[in-house]
């Protein structure tokens, strides 16, 4: 049944890049429902923290930045990520009334006649004026392709798919990705598995002393000078590299985290290299990270020749109704906060140039 009606922007998602943009609408004057909606496919609220595994307790998770307005304190670093963010956006969307709606699927952003936006759902239809898109990376998955993928006999999965290191007892494993999750993947699994075997495309960096401001500063830099050229986004944690703690520093002595090139095939068996060496595994873990969930967004072509959509700040080069929120530069924790802040003010300007907010 279609429940909807026009507002001044409709949210796609509630994520923390989600939250703090409705969090900056109601700040700033915009009523939720009236002139504002927050649509989330999620079953509940936690945006992506919701799916991660068990064993992500929120004491290993890094940079988690309180969401505008509502500090997160007080949570015990013993229990799963999951359980401690996902409480906390609740009772964040209660103490501001942000009225997400959920779960509802954007099927296709679209233009109307009348230069507003149709935003499609399994809801019904908004038209709308603005739209800020906030719909994260979770849902897309990056599987790389690589030569007999298809005839592994093992079991092949995702960090999406990943739910725990017990899974794994008595097999042989390899990981695949440098990034944080691929590491934390393999001191996870080691100890209950028969062998790990960690690969990646790169030699992974490893960053040692503190991540200051001016670093954050230059590590962010470099990922908004893809996005302004129209590429596709990296994450911010692919230019940072990875953080020499205790828990690495282990790793690397034990020998778990003694870094493979990427192999050139897949048998069934497991993985090979052109010189001939063979790793038998009964499972192969893509820790390989994930690619902006945009596809809704596919029919008001805002997508360059470099593959990427080319932003400004926030706001869609192509078309300055629309904000990407938690893209790109702002996909950290504290990014998608400032990134939320700075796409209201914005599409206030924007909407103050057109014609009042709804009253």
């Amino acid at each position: 049944m279609n429940n909807t009606r026009e507002v001044e922007v409709v949210v796609i998602g509630a994520g923390q890049a989600g939250l703090a943009a409705a969090y900056h609408l109601r700040r700033t004057g915009f009523e939720p429902e009236r002139d504002f909606v927050v649509v989330d496919h999620s079953p509940a609220p936690g945006g992506a923290w919701q799916f991660r595994w068990p064993s992500l307790t929120y004491g290993k998770v890094h940079g988690m930045h309180s969401l505008p307005g509502m500090e997160l304190t007080g949570a015990d670093p013993a229990r799963p990520s999951a359980e401690v963010v996902g409480e906390y956006f609740a009772a964040y969307e209660r103490a501001f009334d942000l009225r997400v709606r959920r779960p509802v699927d954007v099927r296709a952003v679209r233009e109307e006649a009348d230069r507003r936006l149709l935003v499609e759902t399994s809801e019904g239809t908004w038209p709308t004026r603005s739209l800020i898109n906030a719909t994260g990376t979770w849902d897309r998955p990056f599987w790389p392709r690589c030569p007999g993928q298809e005839t592994f006999r093992g079991r092949q999965l995702h960090t999406a798919q990943y739910a725990g290191p017990e899974e794994f007892a008595g097999q042989r494993v390899v990981v695949v990705g440098g990034g944080a999750s691929g590491t934390q993947h393999l001191l996870e699994i080691a100890p209950h598995a028969a062998a790990t075997t960690w690969v990646t495309r790169r030699p992974p960096v490893f960053r040692e002393g503190p991540f200051d401001e001016e670093a954050g500063r230059a590590a962010v830099a470099l990922v908004e000078g893809r996005v302004r050229q129209g590429l596709p986004p990296k994450s911010v944690v692919s230019v940072t590299g990875l953080p020499l703690n205790g828990a690495i520093r282990a790793g690397l002595e034990s020998g778990v985290l003694d870094r493979q090139p990427m192999f050139d095939r897949i048998t069934p068996e497991g993985v090979e290299w052109g010189d001939g060496r063979r790793v038998a595994a009964d499972a192969i873990l893509w820790a390989t990270g994930f690619r902006a969930a945009i596809a809704h967004l596919r029919p008001m072509r805002l997508r360059e020749a470099g593959g990427g959509i080319r932003v400004e700040g926030t706001r869609a080069v192509a078309d300055p109704r629309i904000h990407l929120v938690g893209y790109g530069p702002s996909a950290s924790t504290v990014g998608a906060n400032r990134a939320g802040r700075a796409a209201v003010r914005d599409i206030r300007r924007l909407l103050s140039d057109q014609a009042p907010v709804a009253a």
